[in-house]
């Protein structure tokens, strides 16, 4: 039943139904000058009923009439907009003009701005892609990496853009839902977040990616550790095209998390393993491996258990120095990951703790910068895949990472934006007004999982063709062709340096290498590094 708090959402539909009725009868036993107001009040009824039935617009599903002030709203949003931008008081720059963007490419719309860019170039940080004199036209836009190594039996074939984590629980069922059935009719993957595979992944069909995180969801034994038996099942469906491994999150890395009792429903336990009516805990570190060398056995036990699909991990850059523990065990071992998808802690869509999604972590650009050229230093950079996360919702945004070493991309909120988020920031309220993050069946019913699956397979699909047309500018063939050099960053005034210059890729083996160059404390990191253990060495 309903809460009368949430059906509040409809008073507005009401009073108007009840002042509707009202002008009638007074129309019919006193004077016809309630005809105006009677009719006034009909035409706005009309309008709720429409608005709760049609299936374009989730505000107005949940927000019959009252709804239109948004749009109205935004109809004069460009010159309040510049008003701010004149005054310096535009605070949210990218996120307002992103989610623009995202709209309207989710919905086929004219996305070109008349009067230049709304970047400012003036200041220090700014930078752009060069231009070639002989640019190319790219006709074939669905870009391609093949994520698998050696021992990987199953590679999979992933586009350059695709779903970043997001759990259900976290979001509805209908988002969830409508997220993969639209990276099914575009072709790309959608990654489960740590709540595991649910029935409305399966129901959407899209290429998968199961996320292990340290509560094993899809994989958890009743005491919370590891089950191989149920990550077999699990891992068999055909729908999971690889495994990630998930160390750490942009949002907040390092930190663990609980799900209330109240909000587990049956959907939810049955798509985590978990019991109803007890709170659900994700401890901060997996209990599965606790070393270096454990962990990459741990890869090796993933891929042997799945029949060979690709495995790798996921982490936001914390210690660089643990990060070369790593790399020295992949060395030791012989084991390695598939994949690495790097996470910058501007990232992240969830509710977090401020001084965690403000303050710990590394930023994608230095984090992606970091893991490719350890990679490269210790000769390895060739058997892993890189892919990266953080803030990633237009073509530069993608052009940008794969200039500095990603192999493909993730992103979470473009998608988001592109199912309807608004942002109103109430995620974990259960109250979001689109339907988006909430499990209030009532709220999420506005959330039409035909119409905006189509949004996010079409988002999807201009996104890569924006990139394909900025890797045409450049004079390339397939964005995979970017490196540094395409970049420019100005400094400051008449200062700019080229982007092999900041983010320049180190020679090939130089860690391993006792006469070569330290670039930037790297070779004393990797002498402070050790397989055997996390812990930094005594002083």
């Amino acid at each position: 039943m309903p809460e009368f708090k949430d059906l509040t959402r409809y008073s507005t539909l009401m009073i108007v139904s009840a002042a509707t009725l009202l002008c009638f009868f007074l129309m019919l036993v006193w004077t016809w000058w309630f005809a105006l107001p009677f009719l006034i009040f009909g035409v706005l009824l009309v309008i709720g009923v429409y608005d709760v039935n049609q299936t374009k617009h989730s505000i107005l599903r949940n927000y019959p009439i009252l709804g239109h002030m948004r749009f109205i709203f935004e109809g004069i949003r460009p010159e309040i907009r510049q008003y701010l931008i004149e005054s310096d008081q535009d605070e949210e720059p990218f996120s307002r003009d992103h989610r623009s963007l995202v709209y309207q490419r989710a919905k086929g719309q004219e996305d070109a701005r008349p009067f230049g860019t709304r970047e400012r170039v003036y200041d220090a940080g700014y930078s752009w892609i060069t231009h070639s004199a002989c640019p190319v036209h790219i006709t074939d836009c669905d870009f391609r990496t093949t994520i698998g190594g050696k021992e990987c039996k199953q590679p999979y074939s992933a586009s350059l853009y695709n779903i970043s984590a997001m759990s259900f629980g976290s979001l509805s069922a209908n988002a969830i839902e409508a997220l993969n059935t639209g990276a099914r009719l575009g072709g790309f993957a959608h990654d489960t977040g740590e709540g595991s595979v649910s029935r409305y992944h399966k129901a959407g069909g899209g290429d998968l990616i199961f996320q292990v995180a340290s509560g094993y969801y899809g994989c958890r034994a009743a005491d919370g550790t590891f089950d191989p038996e149920k990550f077999k099942a699990t891992a068999a469906l055909d729908q999971i095209k690889m495994i990630e491994i998930k160390l750490s999150q942009g949002a907040k890395p390092g930190h663990g998390g609980m799900l209330p009792a109240s909000k587990i429903s049956e959907e939810i336990a049955e798509a985590r393993g978990i019991p109803i009516g007890v709170d659900c805990i994700s401890p901060a570190a997996h209990s599965a491996f606790k070393t270096p060398l454990e962990m990459m056995h741990f890869i090796k036990q993933l891929r042997d258990l799945s029949q060979g699909k690709p495995v790798g991990f996921k982490l936001c850059i914390g210690h660089q120095r643990e990060f070369m523990c790593m790399v020295k065990a992949m060395l030791e071992t012989g084991i390695y990951p598939d994949f690495i998808v790097v996470d910058g802690a501007e990232g992240g869509t969830g509710a977090a703790p401020v001084e965690f999604s403000n303050h710990v972590g590394m930023p994608m650009v230095e984090g992606l910068t970091f893991v490719h050229n350890a990679l490269r230093g210790a000769g390895i950079r060739d058997q892993i895949k890189i892919g990266a996360a953080g803030k990633i919702v237009s073509a530069y945004d993608l052009a940008r990472a794969l200039v500095i070493g990603a192999d493909w991309c993730n992103a979470a909120r473009g998608f988001m934006f592109a199912i309807g988020c608004i942002q109103a920031q109430a995620c974990h309220t259960n109250h979001c007004p689109v339907g988006v993050a909430t499990q209030n069946k009532t709220r999420m019913r506005a959330l039409d999982v035909g119409d905006k699956s189509q949004r996010v397979a079409r988002f999807h699909k201009n996104m890569l063709e924006a990139l394909g047309e900025m890797t045409g500018a450049a004079g390339l063939t397939h964005p995979s062709a970017f490196h540094p050099g395409h970049m420019m960053l100005r400094q400051g005034d008449k200062c700019m340096i080229q982007g092999d210059q900041m983010y320049a890729y180190l020679p090939e083996g130089f860690l391993l290498d006792d006469n070569a160059e330290d670039f930037g404390g790297h070779k004393t990191r990797w002498a402070r590094a050790s397989a055997e253990s996390f812990a930094p060495p005594a002083c």
